[in-house]
């Protein structure tokens, strides 16, 4: 069995932002002329939005996204990628290829060092040939590649298959990616989930410690866990079949295929579910919170962080012990928690034990507890 470290890490940000006030003036120029013809037809009028309610709701002030004017037209309302051929990089592959150079800049190591890709993120931009084939293309890693996925879980998911894979010696170096390209999948005609994502892509190196060798300021992986519970309050239904199930199947209609949440019934649930998680993981290490340095959680909803660790530590907690990025860049769904790591761990001393967790649609759960070494 081997010790096992993350590396490297990598995160890729897009340029482009796109605040509140810019959201909620798309979204209600649509619903005025959306409302127009319900009023006509007799159909319930909709209900604007506005930026407080966003900040309430989520604690999102701006976010990042791979193209912001397409999701800003009330016309459109959906981000613009133009088609590529088959023989070029895809969006997603060059999006994860972005983060996985840093990653592997900060590794010290090179693409062929690598013998397992693992693309692992909420929404893949086709099924296959899989993303990280493509990505180990590129690269010039060995070996092999996979997609995979668990809903905003995707990375601490991978990370757990990656840890055990190399723990076990069934690889050397893996590269675990998840681009996340989320508004491509997102409903911006709907008010309660319009706000809440944004597009992000990380990386990370895992690999096997040798017998005495020194590498600090990197992370060793001690443990790695993950938990689902089936629910749909978290959901899209946008897949293979979604044709076959329209009257004109060459004509898609994407009405109740896109994602969809129960916003208040996931706060209550995930953060009950977070807690039980979080707790009793670091018990099985004779560890309570009080005793992990620093909290890398996902990033969905200020609230709901914020109250799955007053739970957990009797008290609130700051963000030196639990950095937040959400506000400005949204819930990048599996990246956010990464992103987190890459942005707030540099001031860590030897010793100093660390919390990555995600929680997400499934539901599920994935945790790493980490160690600077």
């Amino acid at each position: 069995m081997h010790r096992v470290i993350i590396s490297g890490i990598g995160a890729e940000i897009p340029e482009p932002v796109i605040t509140n006030e810019e959201l909620v003036e798309s979204f209600n120029s649509w619903v005025d002329t959306e409302n127009a013809r319900r009023a006509v037809t007799g159909e319930t009028l909709l209900q604007k939005s506005d930026s407080d309610f966003i900040v309430h709701a989520s604690g999102v002030q701006t976010r990042h996204v791979i193209e912001r004017e397409g999701i800003l037209d009330p016309t459109r309302m959906a981000p613009r990628i133009p088609a590529r051929p088959d023989d070029a990089l895809s969006l997603q592959a060059e999006f994860g290829i972005a983060s996985a150079k840093k990653a592997i800049a900060h590794a010290g190591v090179e693409g062929w060092d690598i013998d397992l890709v693992i693309c692992s993120a909420s929404h893949h931009q086709r099924p296959y040939p899989a993303i990280a084939i493509e990505m180990q293309q590129a690269l010039g890693t060995n070996g092999a590649g996979f997609d995979m996925g668990l809903g905003c879980s995707s990375a601490a998911a991978a990370l757990h298959i990656a840890v055990n894979l190399v723990r076990a010696g069934a690889h050397k170096r893996i590269l675990v990616s998840t681009p996340e390209i989320i508004t491509g999948h997102l409903n911006f005609r709907d008010r309660q989930t319009h706000f809440i994502f944004g597009d992000a892509s990380v990386a990370m190196i895992v690999e096997g410690l040798d017998q005495g060798e020194k590498r600090p300021g990197r992370f060793e992986v001690l443990d790695t866990r993950t938990w689902t519970q089936m629910s749909n309050n978290i959901r899209t239904n946008l897949g293979y079949h979604t044709r076959t199930a329209q009257d004109d199947p060459y004509q898609i209609n994407l009405e109740g295929n896109l994602i969809k949440q129960v916003g208040n019934k996931v706060f209550k649930e995930v953060t009950v579910a977070g807690h039980k998680f979080i707790v009793e993981f670091l018990a099985e290490h004779g560890l309570t919170p009080q005793g992990i340095r620093r909290f890398w959680l996902h990033q969905a909803n200020a609230r709901m962080n914020a109250m799955i660790l007053k739970l957990a530590f009797g008290h609130d907690v700051d963000h030196d012990r639990a950095p937040m990025v959400l506000e400005r860049l949204g819930n990048t769904a599996g990246a956010g928690a990464i992103v987190a790591l890459s942005e707030n761990h540099a001031d860590m001393k030897a010793g100093d034990f660390g919390l990555l967790c995600a929680f997400g649609a499934g539901y599920s759960i994935g945790g790493a507890l980490l160690r600077m070494l």
